[in-house]
């Protein structure tokens, strides 16, 4: 027994990428099941295997069913298929296709053979050796940091933050309403400055008035 270890790459993005590990005798299927459990995918839709070569042409497909479609040679079904039986390259290469639909597609590379003197037999394959990348949201839209904003605005705290936003705006509200009361204890001021310089004219026409009087009846 060996342990084929496969590098399974999103098609858009060769940065983004899973090792996974399984054993030679292991089924497609299972090699299916573990692709996308590592992408975190559900498992509900139509897929299929292309046997393929270094330049990703496809060949002969291995199918979780035999579909409603032109096949150049009847596919090979994944539950009958080891894996172990395809490979005849040791730089063996495949392409995974899931939901027909959306044309998921991935592209899978055999990048170590692990002997079984060598192997962790300790394990339970197929088992997730390696992630690298945000995987593809595989519904609706994935914004460039995806889950880990959660990590982030955790770390960063941007929910304190957005509170301390809306408290220095409550400042800023405070300090117009307390300019406000200045303003208008400042304008009542000069109400009342006003009224007392009015009072100081109406005394002084009073006076010129008097006097005005007294001219005019002498």
């Amino acid at each position: 027994m060996a342990i084929l270890k496969f590098r399974v790459y999103w098609e858009e993005d060769d940065a983004i990428y899973r090792d996974v590990l399984v054993k030679h005798t292991q089924s497609f299927l299972e090699l299916h099941e573990i692709i996308l459990k590592a992408f975190e995918f559900d498992q509900i839709h139509n897929a299929t295997f292309f046997r393929s070569n270094d330049i990703w042409k496809r060949g002969r497909e291995i199918s979780k069913e035999v579909y409603e479609k032109e096949y150049v040679a009847a596919p090979l079904l994944m539950t009958e298929t080891a894996i172990g039986t395809e490979i005849i390259d040791t730089n063996q290469h495949f392409i995974y296709l899931y939901d027909f639909n959306k044309s998921w597609t991935f592209l899978i590379e055999l990048i170590q053979v692990i002997k079984n003197a060598d192997a962790n037999l300790t394990l339970s394959y197929p088992i997730i050796s390696r992630t690298e990348g945000v995987g593809p949201m595989q519904y609706g839209s994935k914004g460039l940091l995806g889950k880990n904003f959660a990590d982030i605005e955790e770390k960063y705290d941007l929910s304190e933050a957005k509170e301390g936003f809306g408290e220095e705006g409550e400042e800023d509200a405070n300090a117009s309403d307390t300019g406000d009361d200045s303003y208008a204890s400042d304008t009542g001021a000069d109400a009342d400055d006003s009224d007392e310089e009015e009072a100081d004219d109406g005394e002084e026409e009073k006076e010129s008035g008097f006097l005005d009087d007294s001219f005019e009846a002498y």
